[in-house]
């Protein structure tokens, strides 16, 4: 996988930014993978300020959800396809026709996540895909020893999990479901292209473990291992516990004509 390390996140969310317009000229309707969580934040502000200036086109833009909660009322600010509207639909000025996700809120939720895979592929398949990683190492709510050949499904969280969420439920991890709909590692992988963006020191061992561990149930995002076009996009931070970390930091600087990724 190609690995490229920024100074900040600021730089993080430019390139992923860039890269994204750069497949929207080639490819118009092209259908991107979103995230959710902080992390990602800066890559919208960076894409949306290019719709601003010129720089991008958005107009036959789809995005998709990577997951949702599981039993959030429809409309709760924290359900997932209501921080995606907020954060990235409204700021691309796309409507909510462009926009796919899974029903958090279906009485057979098993068959809403069956419903789901079938829309992605009907869909054509998702063009870039999003991710961010978390600090056991899981990719969307994958969490570790989830199959690897996976689909979209109904996961239980981990305590871990809803500890590092309970921050966008006022700090109460009381709030925080336990249940999510999570497009699985199989479906994942289906993605064109796979950009993880990481930053910050809590998420350096992840991050080593995911790139230069071995593939592993233990740890979801080792899976971008296999992917044939894979992106790591991390801070130096993020890169901290990377033993490869200048070889990763000579390559890319060995590839000045590259724009974005």
């Amino acid at each position: 996988m190609e690995v490229v390390i920024v100074p900040d996140s600021a730089a993080g969310g430019e390139l992923i930014a860039e890269a994204m317009a750069g497949l929207l000229r080639q490819k118009p309707d092209a259908l991107l993978g979103v995230a959710t969580g902080s992390t990602p934040l800066p890559v919208y502000e960076a894409l949306a300020a290019k719709v601003r200036a010129g720089e991008a086109d958005t107009s036959r833009a789809r995005v998709c959800q990577l997951d949702e909660y599981v039993g959030l009322p429809a409309g709760h600010p924290e359900s997932y396809r209501s921080v995606v509207l907020r954060e990235v639909v409204e700021p691309l000025g796309l409507s909510e026709s462009a926009f796919l996700g899974p029903d958090g809120t279906a009485e057979d939720v098993a068959a809403a996540c069956l419903a789901y895979d079938r829309a992605l592929a009907e869909a054509g398949g998702v063009d870039l895909q999003l991710l961010g990683i978390g600090t056991d190492g899981h990719i969307g709510f994958n969490e570790p020893c989830s199959s690897l050949a996976s689909r979209t499904r109904i996961k239980t969280l981990t305590e871990q999990t809803r500890v590092d969420n309970a921050r966008f439920f006022d700090g109460d991890i009381g709030q925080v479901p336990h249940h999510v709909i999570t497009q699985g590692i199989g479906t994942i992988l289906e993605a064109r292209h796979l950009v993880l963006l990481a930053t910050g020191e809590a998420k350096a061992d992840a991050v080593a473990l995911a790139v230069e561990g071995p593939l592993s149930a233990l740890v979801p995002a080792s899976a971008l291992q296999l992917h044939p076009h894979a992106t790591v996009v991390v801070d130096e931070a993020a890169a901290s516990s990377l033993k490869l970390a200048d070889y990763f930091r000579a390559t890319y600087a060995a590839k000045p004509s590259w724009q974005g990724i």
